[in-house]
């Protein structure tokens, strides 16, 4: 028996040597030391040897598998390692090449729009305001001169939470009141950014989920005039130092008189064309002065201060600007799109 496994342990030594990818090494381990190899099935026959026979035969097959074992790791990293060189040969691989650079993020559209936004307005002496997306009744609607059952909440379908006063917010407007109670009775000068939620259909000019930048100043003997140059300003800084202004009269609740501010078309310089609906103008945002209202509920006496405020969408300034005529690219993380900013 014992000279059973010495010639079983030379003839694996010599198939072990022809071995010549890591396949047939693969073949080999499964004929050799698997569980139906031939050194398997060679324990077998441990029952045919007498008492004195057993001991010696366990030992040398130990022996025989150990070192099967060993030489098939090491043959098996020769073959890994050769293959590898082969096929690093055969690709030419050039390690002096420069690597390729990672790919690096960018700001979203929106957020560029709003940056120089708060850069404009920043100049003007105007601070970033943050309000809760989360409002009550009160700051949303009431406050801002929205009795319950007005017909303007009509304009403003809005999403209600489990408790009936609590609402996300339709506007950045509701952050007026906050400011002027936070900054009473210093003069207010802020924009208020952030994200508004209304039930709208979603199509190529509305959505859910929109952007908005309130803007609010309240102090003594600030006019309509004061609204214009401010406006205007920001207009010419925007879109260019050419684009003329014109204000249109309209209504808001929480502003009396209200206006919206148009520009003149960037794409046809007001001769008239089809983004403009040739008119050649484009309407940018909606504004007021303060209604009496408003200023009272934020802690100020209407017989002494006067204020204006105005709102615009980033969204729509950025389609704009930059001829996109679908809102829903914006959300839609398109990298196609929004590598193009």
């Amino acid at each position: 028996m014992l000279a059973q496994l010495d010639q079983l342990y030379a003839d694996a030594l010599a198939q072990l040597d022809q071995a010549t990818n890591t396949a047939d090494l693969d073949n080999w381990y499964k004929a050799t030391l698997g569980r139906k190899g031939a050194v398997y099935l060679l324990t077998r026959q441990v029952g045919q040897l007498t008492a004195e026979e057993r001991p010696l035969f366990g030992q040398r097959l130990n022996q025989i598998k150990n070192d099967l074992e060993a030489r098939y790791q090491q043959r098996l990293d020769n073959l890994k390692t050769a293959e590898l060189e082969a096929q690093i040969a055969a690709s030419a691989l050039d390690v002096t090449l420069p690597g390729r650079r990672p790919v690096r993020g960018g700001l979203h559209i929106i957020t560029q729009t709003l940056r120089e936004i708060y850069r404009i307005f920043g100049d003007m002496g105007f601070q970033v305001y943050r309000s809760p997306d989360v409002e009550t009744d009160a700051y949303n609607f009431e406050m801002l001169n929205f009795p319950p059952h007005h017909p303007a909440r009509e304009m403003q379908d809005s999403f209600y939470t489990t408790r009936p006063d609590v609402i996300l917010r339709t506007h950045t407007s509701a952050g007026q009141i906050r400011a002027m109670r936070d900054y009473y009775p210093e003069p207010v000068r802020v924009i208020l950014p952030g994200m508004c939620y209304r039930n709208e259909q979603i199509t190529t000019r509305s959505s859910i989920q929109f952007t908005q930048v309130e803007g609010l100043a309240v102090g003594k003997a600030i006019s309509f005039a004061d609204l214009k140059g401010t406006l205007t300003e920001f207009a010419c800084r925007l879109f260019g130092a050419e684009r003329q202004t014109r204000f249109r009269a309209s209504y808001f609740p929480f502003t009396e008189p209200s206006a919206e501010m148009d520009v003149t078309c960037f794409l046809c310089s007001g001769k008239g064309c089809q983004v403009c609906k040739y008119t050649g103008w484009l309407e940018i945002l909606g504004s007021g002065m303060v209604h009496p209202v408003v200023l009272r509920n934020g802690g100020y006496d209407p017989e002494k201060y006067t204020g204006f405020a105005f709102g615009m969408g980033p969204e729509r300034i950025a389609m704009l600007k930059y001829g996109i005529d679908d809102i829903r690219l914006f959300w839609g993380n398109d990298l196609r799109f929004l590598q193009q900013f």
